[in-house]
């Protein structure tokens, strides 16, 4: 390893703060290796760093929570390939790792779309909602996609409102919702697609659907899409 590498896990475990991780717990965030270092924290050293591929993997295979949140923010995307990106999700054992490193890295990448779609066909729960979450990531950061792409992972959302897990259902809430907040068509396709899920003969189906045509169908969204 690195000499940079070790210190900045130095860096970290100073800044480490057990009060943080309860504060963490109570938001559902778990995992191994957590040290309570605040994501504020952790933007500004990666600000300082700046970008570095070979670091960003150094950092990821510490397995220390924070360090690999790090890893997502300082990362080349140009140099990320798909093999690591199927190695990191796998790696996923937290909701917040999943969702930043979908934020801070691998929306950019030329494969998202693809990934995403993959993703959530998988069996682990971490993985499956980092395909949920890549969508809503997108939905939000990729201004210039083609509504046939967001279209598509309506189909996909579709298909599967009935998964019990916690971390799961919210990504596929998050994943709808986001959709339907890019501009006014996709809001009727993905408000139609809700009302489809509503139908379906479950409670977590419901409460997906529900919740989204609740904010998509509000005022404040509707206002802002006209």
């Amino acid at each position: 390893m690195s000499q940079k590498f070790a210190q900045i896990i130095k860096k970290l475990k100073i800044s480490a703060n057990p009060l943080t991780i309860k504060g963490m717990t109570r938001f559902g965030i778990s995992g191994n290796n957590m040290l309570g270092v605040k994501v504020p924290i952790l933007r500004k050293m990666a600000r300082k760093l700046g970008h570095n591929h070979q670091l960003a993997l150094e950092l990821w295979e510490s397995g220390i929570h924070e360090a690999r949140i790090l890893a997502s923010m300082i990362d080349e995307i140009k140099k990320v390939s798909e093999k690591q990106m199927d190695i990191w999700v796998k790696d996923f054992d937290s909701w917040d790792v999943c969702d930043q490193v979908c934020l801070n890295l691998f929306w950019q990448h030329r494969s998202a779309y693809k990934k995403a779609i993959k993703w959530t066909n998988a069996k682990n729960e971490f993985e499956k909602r980092a395909g949920f979450a890549l969508i809503a990531v997108l939905a939000v950061k990729d201004k210039k996609a083609n509504d046939s792409k967001f279209e598509e992972f309506l189909t996909v959302i579709e298909r599967a409102p009935t998964d019990k897990r916690n971390f799961v259902k919210k990504a596929m809430n998050w994943a709808l919702r986001q959709i339907g907040k890019r501009n006014k068509e996709l809001n009727k396709k993905a408000i139609a697609t809700a009302k489809k899920i509503q139908k379906t003969n479950s409670k977590i189906a419901k409460w997906i659907a529900n919740n989204a045509i609740k904010e998509l169908e509000s005022d404040i969204v509707q206002n802002k899409l006209n």
